[in-house]
């Protein structure tokens, strides 16, 4: 039987069961009671995403777009005995037969239904227990670390299935832990020991990612998961976090984001930090694979980055670098091996963007100037940002990027309209840093999202 059918039989049983321990566990509780603190929530969206690709004097890269409309329910019991509850959501996508699927579906966007007309998927089935200090929770879950994200940027998030762990040491220090045995991609429509270096059919997955991927692998084994710990303190203007990850058959890697704020009371705030990865393991599943145009063997990544701004009433500046520096005959000549946010773009990175980061184009540097703030009481909200990347393998590349949300508030309170465009240029397109080789490489999307 399929491990996420186990995983649902077994909490659906816990969620049948729980009324009763909760009635037999803690006195003065009915079942009404305990009904009326299940909690129900979710998130409806409406999805128009296009990617164009132009200067077609180089591209044979048709444009593509694609829309869906879907969301996500979830449902969490009330706590019983003394803290237990079990979680569940269904996720599910539908195209309404509004995209191009001719001549092999090379003008649709597969990465918000993937290569299907819908997606229909339980998301989450979890066992949970929390008190003031402790969360334990197992089964399929949401996570959001820093290089195991949600990488909630399309209709649905990413999920995992195994174990995870928060403990509230006091209000400033908190500490963490997980083993993750499977994933579920954006578009995957169940649990897989596999992540966004497989191929996209790998075992029965329609796994998508963005772009197709800086590499041609041919990887046949499954991967064993995920073992981590972090560490996150903040107090004083200070914020710093510390993880390691074991992506077991691929790298380890261990990450610090530091960042200090000095608060003025003038309500102008600088602030300052830094951000650094260390990556390493001999016997990657890498080993061999074409990565960034080069073979290699054996993961060797150090990246480091700098940061800078300002938070002031008028909005955030931020200024950034980041250097991924070169280790010839290393996987990918020393890139950074992400596996579950590379062709994503939804790494901690500071200077990544929407298109793409320095995950995603192996050794170089990069700098971005971002600048966010919001308007009309907080109903208008605004990011721009533009960032110049230089990637040793697949050359130079400027990115332009506008968001702009609207929160409208009152009555449709939970309603928001949103509008993320950005345009990457090649400066050398022939090294094929944009798809089919082209100059320009245009996101466009357009979001209207009701969370309740």
């Amino acid at each position: 039987m399929n491990a996420s059918i186990c995983v649902a039989a077994w909490l659906a049983l816990g969620l049948a069961s729980a009324p009763a321990l909760a009635e037999t566990a803690t006195t003065g509780n009915s079942l009404t009671e305990f009904l009326k603190g299940t909690s129900f929530s979710g998130t409806l969206r409406a999805y128009d995403f296009n990617r164009v690709y132009s200067d077609k004097t180089q591209s044979a890269q048709p444009s593509q777009s694609a829309f869906s409309l879907g969301g996500i329910l979830n449902v969490q019991t009330a706590p019983f005995l003394g803290g237990f509850s079990v979680g569940a959501s269904f996720f599910t996508a539908h195209s309404l037969g509004a995209n191009d699927r001719n001549d092999g579906l090379i003008h649709v966007d597969q990465t918000l239904a993937g290569g299907r007309t819908s997606i229909t998927a339980l998301g989450q089935a979890f066992l949970q227990y929390k008190n003031s200090w402790l969360l334990v929770r197992a089964g399929d879950q949401l996570l959001n670390t820093p290089w195991l994200p949600d990488s909630d940027s399309r209709l649905l998030p990413a999920t995992y299935q195994g174990f995870y762990a928060a403990l509230t040491l006091t209000e400033e220090l908190h500490l963490y832990g997980l083993r993750i045995f499977r994933w579920k991609s954006r578009t995957s429509t169940d649990y897989f020991q596999n992540n966004l270096y497989y191929s996209p059919t790998y075992a029965g997955d329609d796994l998508r990612g963005g772009i197709p991927g800086p590499s041609k692998t041919n990887i046949t084994s499954d991967t064993q998961g995920v073992l981590a710990f972090g560490g996150a303190y903040s107090a004083h203007g200070l914020k710093t976090s510390l993880w390691y990850y074991n992506f077991e058959q691929f790298a380890n890697l261990l990450y610090n984001d530091t960042t200090y704020t000095v608060k003025t009371g003038t309500g102008f705030d600088p602030f300052a930090g830094g951000q650094f990865v260390r990556e390493w393991k001999s016997n990657s599943l890498l080993n061999g694979n074409l990565l960034y145009a080069v073979r290699g063997n054996g993961v060797n990544n150090r990246t480091y980055g700098l940061k800078g701004g300002v938070n002031s009433p008028y909005g955030q500046l931020l200024v950034s670098y980041t250097n991924i520096a070169f280790h010839e005959g290393a996987i990918g000549n020393g890139a950074l091996i992400s596996p579950y946010t590379v062709g994503y773009t939804t790494d901690p990175l500071d200077t990544s963007s929407i298109i793409r980061g320095e995950v995603d184009q192996g050794p170089g540097h990069a700098y971005k100037v971002r600048y966010g703030n919001k308007f009309f009481g907080d109903t208008i909200g605004v990011a721009t940002s533009f960032a110049r990347y230089y990637s040793n393998a697949l050359g130079n590349s400027n990115d332009a990027y506008f968001d702009i949300t609207w929160f409208p508030g009152g009555t449709f309170k939970g309603v928001s309209i949103r509008n993320r465009f950005e345009d990457a240029v090649a400066s050398t397109p022939s090294l094929g840093l944009n798809p089919g080789k082209s100059k320009y490489f245009i996101y466009d999307r357009v979001q209207l999202q009701y969370e309740f």
